[in-house]
């Protein structure tokens, strides 16, 4: 396994993982991952198998701003790439690769990646059935996030570096 950063040519098996991992409501349209993958594609994180296709993926964007919003998700040139934080919008898994800690191996070369390069914290929102997987890696709920996205529930998450 292999985990490398993504490029253009990425986009439709990006596009397509997401679409498989989320509802419509609460995924990436491919044209928002296309604008992501244009301004930061330095915060996508894909974990290849041994034939060099992509199975998973975690994104998300730098900025000093204390909270993931809404706005976020569908505005990269919010992107500053000398943010403190980063915020992440995306764990996902293709389905066929699931229960095999492929997001765990993920996220924990994230946080490597974000502690080496000096970052403050990880901020990232998840279902309350998911709260669980995120405090293994230390990230602690402060509750309810304001988010809307998608009309569900969303708790945010911090992992302070």
């Amino acid at each position: 396994m292999n985990i490398r950063h993504a490029v253009m040519g990425d986009l439709d098996v990006l596009a397509a993982i997401e679409a498989a991992s989320y509802p419509k409501a609460e995924g990436a349209s491919r044209e928002s991952l296309r604008g992501r993958l244009e301004h930061f594609p330095n915060c996508f994180w894909l974990l290849e198998d041994d034939r060099g296709g992509v199975i998973a993926f975690i994104n998300g964007m730098l900025t000093d701003k204390p909270d993931l919003t809404d706005d976020m998700y569908d505005h990269p040139e919010l992107h500053d790439e000398t943010g403190r934080r980063l915020m992440i919008f995306s764990v996902v898994t293709d389905p066929r690769f699931r229960g095999r800690g492929c997001a765990s191996q993920l996220m924990e070369r994230v946080i490597r990646d974000m502690r080496a390069q000096g970052r403050e914290d990880i901020v990232l929102t998840c279902k309350e059935r998911l709260l669980p997987f995120y405090s293994r890696f230390g990230f602690v709920s402060e509750g309810v996030s304001g988010s809307t996205h998608g009309d569900v529930t969303w708790y945010q998450m911090r992992l302070a570096l």
